[in-house]
């Protein structure tokens, strides 16, 4: 069997500690994603039942099986086979869907990239997996084929979803389509260990390039079985719904895992606009439905919310940001209905907490931790806390359960994912950096995080890479980035910079610095406001003193 070389993970003794839910058994000494996911769901009697609804489209399970298993005959052809990586940026289409169920057929491990990222960091992800293909829908495809040229293997297959054939085979490209259509739908799995690597999530590159976080296919199994069971609660008549991006971590678990583990439908939606979301809810009606903080704000805002009918909905949860006491508040309000928050991690697969294991969800908390999962409160001297039971007291949240924290190729770039790898898991718990307080009866506080990230929309922002990509630019002698409140998106990216000499200020200059930064991170990275200063205030060192930045 094939087999991910030794080097690309780290040594076991800094591993977590992994655990087994005894509810859930023993998984078998060989599976197949997409017989757990997908398939399990025919035998089940559930072949007809709708999946996916996506604007006027249903689709059902025997069709998706179809479809994957002609999919996967076509990975086969191309050489790509059992422990490979095959990258998907897709958009929230069934199309995706069925890519991903095609990819674990094969027994080969799936890659989302992130629909926002810019070339440059699509490139990095395809180079650092080592993927073997890359699936993309036609919409987002320029971005990859710019990245294509930085690919270290310049004979990567790339297959377009969606679009027009003879465009994509003109440029040397597949179509997905064609592909489909030229295989049969007899598949032959191919099996794996539940111990081989079931998945691969880059998180958002909050302190420098994307990390690769690896989760074994057990992992995978066993989050899916807690989410959908403890959290979602999921029945045969529920749609899952929201807009969170298929490809990319939170949105993969949401929408390409756990609810098929679940027989469930899900309902997709291309881009979160707020009415479009609620004429979504109202034609698929939608029974629980997820997003993050800033999208049931803006949904509070609009003036003919009451005109929709969204009286399907039967339970609401958010993760990502702060949701809030007014929010929470003003949705309960408006619709009689509690939002269910939680904390999860890409490191983590999806989620560790949630409200919704609680008798009564609390509004100021991230809720109780999932069951199959313990947490503890850590001092910075690394000893357990126990007093760290009000906002006065503080430490970092320490988990431990069945998902954990393992970064890919750790020894490249001189190591620098062995020293994240040997921070972030200390004697077996993963502590990811979040400053929380827990109370008498369990429910975690969120705090801050412990470094500068900015969290804004439900993306996690490094400021030091927003600030490297504007010193590039030849009118920027120093910049400084900050988070800073607001009451919609949690926290706007605002950069503080200082010009080289003989350099005036101009909304023309502003709009070049961001239009050279869109070359080299994600839109939702850029800075919301840039400001002006003669000098940014450092240490003797050099240190940047962001809190004072904050302050200003």
């Amino acid at each position: 069997m094939k087999k991910i070389p030794e080097e690309f993970l780290p040594p076991k003794e800094m591993w977590p500690d992994y655990t087994i839910p005894e509810e859930f058994g023993k998984l078998p000494e060989k599976v197949n994603l997409g017989y757990e996911f997908l398939d399990r769901n025919i035998e089940k009697g559930f072949g007809d039942k709708v999946a996916i609804r996506f604007q006027n489209i249903e689709v059902t399970y025997n069709a998706l099986k179809r479809d994957s298993d002609k999919l996967a005959n076509s990975l086969r052809r191309l050489g790509i086979g059992e422990q490979d990586r095959v990258a998907l940026r897709g958009a929230n289409t069934p199309e995706s869907i069925v890519t991903n169920f095609a990819i674990m057929k094969i027994g080969a491990i799936p890659v989302p990239i992130s629909p926002l990222w810019s070339h440059h960091e699509i490139a990095y992800a395809v180079n650092n997996s080592v993927s073997s293909a890359i699936f993309v829908s036609a919409p987002l495809a320029p971005a990859v084929e710019q990245a294509a040229l930085s690919f270290d293997d310049n004979k990567t297959p790339v297959i377009i979803i969606g679009g027009n054939a003879s465009d994509a085979e003109s440029k040397g490209f597949y179509s997905y389509q064609k592909l489909i259509d030229a295989e049969s739908e007899n598949f032959e799995y191919t099996y794996v260990s539940p111990d081989d690597v079931g998945v691969l999530l880059y998180t958002s590159g909050t302190t420098g390039a994307p990390k690769g976080a690896v989760h074994f296919v057990r992992e995978l199994i066993y989050e899916s079985d807690i989410v959908g069971k403890y959290v979602w609660k999921f029945g045969e008549t529920d749609v899952l719904g929201g807009a969170a991006p298929v490809s990319f971590a939170a949105g993969y678990g949401t929408f390409a895992l756990i609810p098929f583990r679940h027989s469930g439908t899900i309902s997709l939606i291309g881009k979160f606009k707020p009415d479009e979301m609620m004429s979504t809810i109202q034609n698929h009606r939608i029974t629980i439905l997820t997003g993050l903080p800033t999208a049931y704000r803006k949904l509070l805002e609009m003036k003919d919310f009451d005109s929709y009918d969204i009286s399907s909905v039967r339970m609401c949860t958010t993760g990502g940001d702060a949701l809030g006491v007014e929010t929470f508040d003003a949705w309960k309000k408006k619709t009689g209905i509690q939002i269910i928050e939680g904390l999860g991690a890409t490191e983590m697969v999806h989620l560790v907490t949630s409200n919704a294991v609680a008798k009564s969800p609390n509004p100021r908390s991230i809720g109780l931790a999932l069951p199959g999962f313990k947490l503890a409160i850590f001092k910075e001297s690394g000893e357990i806390c126990t007093t760290c039971t009000h906002p006065g007291e503080i430490g970092l949240l320490g988990m431990k359960g069945p998902t954990g924290a393992l970064y890919w190729r750790p020894y490249i770039d001189n190591g620098r994912l062995l020293k994240e790898q040997k921070a972030r898991v200390q004697n077996g718990w993963n502590i990811l950096g979040d400053a929380v307080y827990q109370d008498l009866d369990g429910f975690v506080y969120f705090v801050a995080r412990d470094s500068d990230v900015i969290k804004s929309s439900g993306y996690r922002i490094g400021p030091a890479e927003v600030e490297d990509i504007i010193k590039k630019h030849d009118k920027v002698k120093d910049c400084g980035v900050v988070g800073i409140p607001d009451s919609i998106i949690g926290e706007k990216t605002k950069a503080f910079v200082v010009l080289e000499n003989g350099v005036k200020p101009s909304d023309n200059l502003t709009k070049d610095i961001l239009d050279f930064c869109k070359e080299y991170i994600a839109v939702y990275k850029l800075p919301r406001e840039i400001e002006y200063t003669d000098s940014l205030p450092r240490t003797v060192t050099g240190k940047l003193l962001r809190r004072i930045l904050r302050k200003q």
